[in-house]
């Protein structure tokens, strides 16, 4: 078991998620931005081995417009001692890593320009871990996307895209559970159908459920998991108080936690927490998890 926490350090000086408007895109703001979140990166890494904190989600602005039309730089190749020498670090510590694309990323989407360009985009995830020679435990997690209608002819237009994606994206996509159109049964029926893992979300669980023993699902969540793709991935959040439901906790609920652990035992899995407070949060749960002997500490 690992804890982690998504994309950005508010302890650190550094901003490792830096863009730009595209309207101010050049070369030159193009290089400076990419270095600055690449070394930003291997500081917030550094940060996290020195806490515990070995699961970490690689924020998706890292390299601004990669998957823009604009953007005709050889990033790749410019920067890949740099990626190989992150990546270095990543295994050398056992930091366990993911990425999430943004929710205008619909690979069941009706529109093809819409498919089209969220392949591009998981195409650049996708280049990122690989860049990082990271193994087919780095995963990109994905949710199904929208219904349109039809949830049942949605999961087949995603089961049909998912099939004409390349390889090295298909290897590392995971499928999430959200809170309003595609639960933990939906995720069962499509990872079914295309054995693809389950990356499963707490909170989008407890408001968008169908009232199944969770002991069971977690069960069948577990077993979406091979080998190859390492121990399972879940977010883990609580509802923030006086907010829409799904919105994540500015701070981690320590009772709750404690309650979350308890519920997925015996099962080995690494957390991510969605929590607004970040860093702070992650080194609190440690504080909890580090005499539990699923947690894994680096020396």
């Amino acid at each position: 078991m690992k804890i982690g926490y998504p994309c950005i350090n508010l302890t650190l000086a550094c901003k490792g998620d830096k863009t730009f408007r595209l309207k101010s895109y050049s070369e030159k703001r193009f290089r400076e931005t990419v270095e600055n979140n690449l070394n930003c990166l291997l500081k917030i890494l550094q940060y996290n081995v020195q806490h515990q904190i070995l699961f970490f989600r690689i924020t998706s602005d890292l390299i601004p417009f990669a998957s823009h039309p604009i953007c005709k730089y050889k990033w790749q190749d410019d920067y890949y001692l740099t990626f190989k020498e992150i990546g270095s670090y990543i295994k050398k510590n056992h930091i366990r890593i993911s990425m999430h694309p943004d929710q205008f990323i619909i690979l069941n989407a009706k529109d093809d320009d819409i498919v089209q360009r969220s392949i591009l985009e998981l195409k650049y995830h996708a280049e990122i871990l690989d860049l990082l020679q990271l193994d087919t435990t780095a995963k990109i997690q994905l949710h199904i996307g929208g219904v349109y209608g039809d949830k049942k002819v949605s999961i087949e237009r995603f089961i049909q895209n998912f099939q004409i994606l390349p390889e090295n994206i298909n290897r590392r996509l995971v499928i999430e559970n959200d809170h309003q159109r595609y639960n933990l049964k939906d995720c069962f029926k499509l990872s079914e159908e295309i054995s693809i893992p389950i990356l499963f979300d707490y909170l989008h669980h407890q408001i968008y459920n169908t009232n199944e023993k969770l002991q069971q699902e977690l069960t069948e969540y577990v077993n979406t998991w091979k080998i190859k793709d390492g121990i399972p991935l879940c977010d883990y959040s609580s509802q923030q108080l006086n907010r829409p439901k799904g919105s994540h906790a500015y701070t981690i609920d320590l009772e709750d936690f404690r309650y979350f652990l308890e519920l997925i035992k015996p099962y080995d899995i690494d957390i991510m927490l969605e929590i607004k407070d970040k860093e702070e949060s992650a080194i609190k749960a440690i504080k909890i998890v580090k005499n539990d002997k699923r947690f894994f500490m680096v020396n």
